[in-house]
């Protein structure tokens, strides 16, 4: 385990820490060691603020990041920065990327194929009813689904997901070793149970305050190439999270409502302002020109024609691989792997999306 990471995990512990701080702190010193070891003395001289020494070197005087390290195994969570190879890389183009992500489960290259789903935790039939008849083809069709464990659409997007055989992932606005709210517990638990994940920027023993839940959103939006807003109040979180989704240069989606009906004025004036309409999945993936067609069940069609091929087509499965990964998990003879993917590309059984990133063929 890298060394460094301990002291990210700690510094992480003080809520005024947050993802601009740890920009700050990175960009002048070249880990975390340092900060946590540095005298009050450079960090004057490397410019910081008085309220930024304040909270290191109370979390100093507080933690002990080896202690922080235990809690992450007592409740089986790991912890990536914005530094690791594993860090998803299109929460890195965002401009206030969490520093530290915790993780209850596995990032995968194909969750960089994500739709965001929010909406009302008040939803009505027809709010249920459009959630599944939307979300259950983007699962199909292999996109991760992206959304906040909330009661309400949140829970019927990552149940209806799950149904349909499909890959989710649900942000919290709380420590990892607590699920909120209470009352989906089952479903975070049926979550990791179906290979999807639970992923949080608060570090252990964290409560759900009111206020993390507009930093929560911004991850749910950072993740995915677009927001579905299904049913939001005007004034919603839902909202935040579009608006985030804006200023990532993400798309926004909504699913028009009755005039009549509060839970619809939030998606109705997103349309007004320019948001995809949406009446059903395929609306969704033309406007991100992705195939509509489910990527495994593509792949069970094709035929390997030898053992090489078979197990390329296995990573593949899982989502995008480059040239390396391909070589570090098929355990090929560079040679003899660079001659499979020459011949499956030429038979069409997959493509490079350029930079040796290859895909099934859809």
């Amino acid at each position: 385990m890298n060394n460094d990471l301990k002291y990210w995990v700690a510094l992480s512990t003080n809520l005024n820490i947050g993802a601009r701080t740890f920009q700050k702190l990175n960009s002048r010193f070249e880990t975390m060691e340092e900060v946590w070891k540095a005298d009050k003395q450079k960090f004057i001289d490397h410019g910081y603020d008085q309220k930024i020494i304040h909270n290191v070197f109370e979390t100093r005087a507080n933690k002990d990041p080896d202690e922080e390290m235990r809690k992450l195994t007592k409740f089986n969570v790991k912890a990536i920065t914005v530094k690791d190879k594993n860090y998803p890389n299109i929460l890195k183009e965002i401009s206030d990327p969490p520093a530290l992500l915790y993780i209850k489960g596995d990032f995968y290259p194909q969750d960089e194929l994500a739709i965001a789903v929010v909406g009302s935790r008040k939803y009505s039939p027809y709010g249920e009813q459009a959630t599944e008849k939307i979300v259950a083809p983007l699962a199909q069709a292999g996109l991760t689904i992206v959304s906040g464990l909330a009661l309400g659409v949140d829970s019927i997007a990552h149940r209806t997901t799950l149904n349909n055989n499909g890959r989710t992932i649900a942000v919290l606005g709380n420590g990892l070793d607590t699920v909120y709210p209470e009352t989906n517990r089952y479903l975070a638990k049926k979550i990791l149970d179906n290979n999807g994940a639970l992923i949080s920027e608060f570090p252990i023993g964290t409560p759900s305050f009111k206020f993390n839940f507009p930093f929560r959103n911004r991850i749910i939006a950072g993740l995915s190439l677009g927001v579905l807003v299904i049913e939001a109040a005007i004034e919603s979180g839902s909202l935040i999270t579009a608006r985030c989704a804006l200023d990532y240069n993400r798309e926004v989606f909504a699913v028009p409502g009755s005039i009549f009906n509060e839970m619809s004025q939030g998606p109705n004036n997103l349309i007004k302002m320019g948001a995809k309409t949406v009446l059903g999945a395929d609306d969704v993936l033309n406007e991100l020109n992705i195939s509509n067609r489910s990527l495994h069940q593509k792949a069970k069609q094709i035929i390997a024609d030898t053992k090489e091929e078979k197990i390329i087509l296995d990573i593949l499965l899982k989502g995008q691989a480059d040239i390396d990964k391909l070589v570090e998990e098929s355990k090929i003879d560079i040679i003899k792997l660079n001659q499979s993917i020459v011949m499956m590309e030429m038979k069409g059984k997959i493509r490079n999306l350029g930079g040796n990133q290859y895909v099934i063929n859809k």
